[in-house]
C-alpha cells in the first residue's frame, strides 16, 4: 500500500524545498522528514516522507519519497509540471522497490540478526535518520518513522529481495525463551489498531484532498512557517494568520464499551443530554488493548467542539457513546525508546 518516488538530480533538495510544506534546504544525507504537497487552493494532493539516503561512492546521489500507493503516479505528474531547466529526475519507481517496516522495542536485534552493522543501528537512534545497509545480503535503506508508539523502521530494498529480507526477519526465535518468535507478521489491523494507540493520521483515512493541513491534526510536524513560496502556501500563511479552519481532527476516547465505526456521525450533546446538531463523523477507531480494551477513535470536527475535555455523542453498537476530546491525537503516554 505505499508507493515509492525516486528523486535524483543536483538541484532536487532545491527544487523538493519549493514545493513542499516542510522545509527540505538544509537537508543533508541521512536526514528523514514528511511534508504536503498540495494544490494551489491549499488542499493536500500527497502526504509525503523525504527519504535523503546517504551518498554512496558510484552511486548518484539519491532521495527516496514514501507516500500511498495511490497518490504515486500523480504527483510524480504534478511535480514534473514544475520543472523546468533544473537538474532533476523525478520517477515513480513502486514497481522497483520492495517495502517493509519493522515496529517496537526490539528492532534492533532483530535487524542485526538480519546483517545490519551496529553502526547502522545506532544512528536510527537519532530522530528523523535514515541509512544505507546490507539487510540479509541485500542493499537497503533505513529509515526512522515512529508511527506505532514503539520505535518503527521503514526499510527499502530491491523488489526481488524482499521475499528473502522477509523470511530473515520473521524466521527468527528466541533460544533463551523456549523457540519465542521474534518478529511476529502484521497486517492492516494490527498496524491501524498500533498507530490509532499512537496518535497517527493516515491521509485517505483520516483526512484527505479535501482537507487542509490546518485540519489534519499534524501540522507542526509537516509544515514550517518560516521558509518561502510554494503551491498552496498563501492559503496556509492566510489560515495561520488570520482564523481558525472549520474542522479539525480530535481523538475521542469513549465512556461507554461500545466501539464507533468509520462514517460515523458526532453530535453535540445538549443540555438535556441527548444528541444535538451533527458536528463532525469518525474517521478511524478501534478498541485499543494498551488502554485496558477502551473505546478510541479519530474524527474530524467542527472546531467549536475540538477542546480538550469537549463531550460529545455518537452511535455505537445500537446504541450512542459519549465521547471526550482528548489533548492531541495521541493515546498513549509519550514515551519511545530507541530502536
Amino acid at each position: 500500500h505505499r508507493g515509492t518516488i525516486a528523486v535524483r538530480g543536483a538541484d532536487r533538495v532545491d527544487f523538493l524545498n519549493r514545493m513542499v510544506t516542510q522545509e527540505l534546504k538544509d537537508m543533508a544525507g541521512g536526514d528523514v522528514r514528511a511534508g504536503f504537497w498540495l494544490n494551489r487552493k491549499g488542499r493536500i494532493e500527497a502526504d509525503l516522507l523525504f527519504v535523503h539516503v546517504p551518498d554512496v561512492d558510484g552511486m548518484p546521489p539519491l532521495t527516496l519519497v514514501d507516500v500511498d500507493i495511490h497518490d504515486a503516479a500523480r504527483t510524480v505528474a504534478t511535480l514534473h509540471a514544475f520543472l523546468f531547466a533544473e537538474d532533476v529526475q523525478i520517477t515513480d519507481e513502486s514497481a522497483l522497490w520492495g517495502r517493509l517496516a519493522v515496529h517496537g522495542p526490539e528492532g534492533a536485534a532483530l535487524l542485526s540478526n538480519a546483517g545490519v552493522e551496529d553502526a547502522a543501528l545506532e544512528a536510527l537512534n537519532h530522530d528523523a535518520r535514515c541509512v544505507s545497509c546490507t539487510l540479509a545480503g541485500a542493499a537497503a535503506v533505513l529509515a526512522r518513522r515512529d508511527q506505532c508508539g514503539s520505535p518503527g523502521v521503514e526499510i527499502f530494498l530491491p523488489l526481488e529481495a524482499t521475499g528473502r529480507v522477509w523470511d530473515a526477519l520473521v524466521s527468527q526465535h528466541d533460544v533463551q525463551e523456549i523457540g519465542r518468535r521474534r518478529a511476529r507478521p502484521a497486517g492492516w489491523h494490527a498496524y491501524n489498531i498500533a498507530r490509532i494507540e499512537a496518535g497517527t493520521p493516515l491521509h485517505h483515512v483520516d483526512f484527505g484532498p479535501d482537507n487542509l493541513p490546518h485540519e489534519t491534526g499534524i501540522l507542526n510536524a509537516r509544515t514550517s512557517f518560516k521558509k518561502g513560496c510554494y503551491p498552496g502556501q498563501e492559503v496556509v500563511a492566510r489560515m495561520e494568520s488570520l482564523g481558525k479552519p472549520k474542522q479539525r481532527l480530535v481523538a475521542l476516547r469513549m465512556t461507554e464499551d461500545a466501539l464507533p465505526t468509520s462514517g460515523s456521525p458526532v453530535f453535540e450533546r445538549g443540555a438535556d443530554g441527548e444528541p444535538g446538531n451533527p458536528v463532525g463523523a469518525v474517521t478511524s477507531s478501534t478498541l485499543a488493548p494498551m488502554l485496558g480494551a477502551a473505546s478510541v477513535a479519530f474524527a474530524m470536527v467542527r472546531t467549536a467542539h475540538t477542546e480538550p475535555g469537549a463531550v460529545l455523542l455518537v452511535p455505537a453498537e445500537g446504541g450512542r457513546a459519549t465521547a471526550t476530546v482528548q489533548a492531541g491525537l495521541r493515546f498513549l503516554p509519550e514515551r519511545i525508546e530507541a530502536t
